[in-house]
């Protein structure tokens, strides 16, 4: 099956690019913190949910770096003026 976001080719501005670049790290930092917290947890079903939220987490910031790859970041207005 043929990707057709990837063929398409679509750009983005590089203020989005940091918004989102910034959104992953936060997610990342986020899934490590919550990872190390299943530590102090006794519960199974809390240990379980827990970890669900970590992956849910992994997996967005995932997701939203393989948008990046695919896209193209448009050139600023000031690069453009140069």
């Amino acid at each position: 099956m043929v990707n057709c976001a990837a063929l398409d080719g679509y750009e983005i501005s590089p203020r989005f690019r940091q918004t989102v670049e910034e959104r992953v790290a936060r997610l990342e930092r986020d899934a490590a913190q919550d990872e190390a917290n299943v530590m102090q947890l006794d519960d199974p079903d809390h240990i379980r949910r827990q970890m669900r939220l970590v992956a849910a987490q992994r997996t967005e910031a995932l997701r939203m770096r393989i948008f990046l790859d695919r896209a193209r970041t448009r050139p600023s207005p000031a690069a453009m003026a140069r």
